[in-house]
């Protein structure tokens, strides 16, 4: 029997049930698992890089083309996909267009030949290539130099700045997008309100596309050139990310953000090609990284630095898709939804037998 006016303590199963509501196990429950998700995407597609249809042009005379382009396609693990070009301008041309990563140019006055590369498209994929046609070369008694046709500059020596630049547009655009939810209601409550959300995405992208253009290159000179290119691709990156992770917060409310998380970081941050290029990554993560903003804006910063912008039709389109289906699903969840006065008054109606 407790005294007067003590309260009589809970078990341990009650007070669990206070503290932890069902809502917020099964949050927690989500938490975990995209932490196990973190940690498996990485390290599924980091771990052990190696070639996959890495594509290497082969610039020979007709009664050896073939011969070298056979054994570039027997290397195991389909490794290689090989093809012919006509001379070695043409193939440092398709380099820098980004259609080719290496050319394998054949002198037949020699013994020496050439092993042309673009080592600001990956430098993992420029080694990869080279120790195949080294491996090939040293079969056929023969050596290779190597010319790197697009090299990194020393400002960017692993080619990861316009990867990482990326990377952070990208978490501005869900994280601006998540804190207008959070602190305004995941769903906007009219038409009106959501042009003004999507007005303030907008500006925050133009802002944050200048701010990053500014900082790698006035500021650090890690990417020099491309100034008002690198501007649009980042706004376009920020606003089609924090656009689409608006719309998941209207789908699913909170766990939208999670799902945006999902997306972007889980799946989106380790097949973007910045760390390794698409040839050197496993099937999963190859096939969905362009179209995924990060990947799609990494290959467009990548493009207008380093290649001319050659390339740039692809990436910019899957931007400007994930940000239309974002605006459209906002604005389509409005639409539908009614206005606070009905609600209320279908909230409050009296039950009918």
């Amino acid at each position: 029997m407790t005294a007067a006016g003590q309260v009589p303590r809970q078990g341990l199963l009650a007070e669990l049930k206070g503290a932890v509501t069902p809502r917020a196990a099964l949050l927690v429950i989500a938490v975990l698992l995209l932490q196990l998700g973190f940690i498996t995407s990485y390290v599924g597609a980091l771990h052990e890089p190696k070639p996959h249809e890495l594509s290497i042009a082969v610039v020979a005379p007709p009664q050896v083309s073939p011969k070298l382009v056979a054994a570039l396609e027997s290397v195991p693990d389909e490794a290689v996909k090989a093809v012919t070009a006509p001379d070695a301008e043409t193939a440092t041309a398709q380099i820098k267009d980004q259609k080719i990563y290496a050319a394998l140019v054949v002198n037949p006055a020699g013994t020496e030949d050439t092993l042309l590369v673009g080592g600001a498209r990956g430098p993992s994929a420029a080694k990869a290539a080279e120790a195949v046609v080294t491996a090939l070369e040293k079969s056929q008694g023969r050596t290779a130099r190597t010319q790197d046709v697009v090299p990194l500059p020393k400002s960017d020596t692993n080619g990861l700045s316009s990867f990482y630049l990326v990377i952070g547009w990208c978490v501005g655009g869900y994280l601006v997008a998540s804190i207008l939810g959070v602190s305004a209601g995941a769903k906007p409550a009219n038409v009106h309100r959501a042009l003004i959300r999507l007005g303030t995405l907008a500006l925050y992208s133009i802002a944050a596309g200048i701010g990053g253009a500014i900082i790698v290159g006035p500021v650090l000179g890690a990417l020099s050139g491309g100034f008002w290119g690198l501007v649009g691709v980042g706004a376009l990156v920020v606003f089609a990310v924090g656009a689409f992770t608006m719309a998941l917060q209207c789908l699913f409310d909170i766990i939208g953000i999670g799902i945006a998380v999902l997306v972007f970081v889980v799946l989106g941050n380790p097949s973007a090609g910045g760390v390794f290029p698409p040839p050197m990554m496993p099937a999963f993560w190859r096939a969905i990284g362009a179209w995924i903003p990060n990947g799609a804006g990494t290959d467009a910063a990548r493009s207008i630095v380093y290649f001319d912008a050659t390339g740039l039709t692809q990436p910019i389109a899957v931007l400007v898709a994930w940000a239309l289906v974002g605006v459209g699903i906002t604005f389509a969840a409005v639409i539908g939804r009614p206005p606070r006065r009905s609600r209320e008054l279908l909230e409050n109606r009296p039950e009918t037998a």
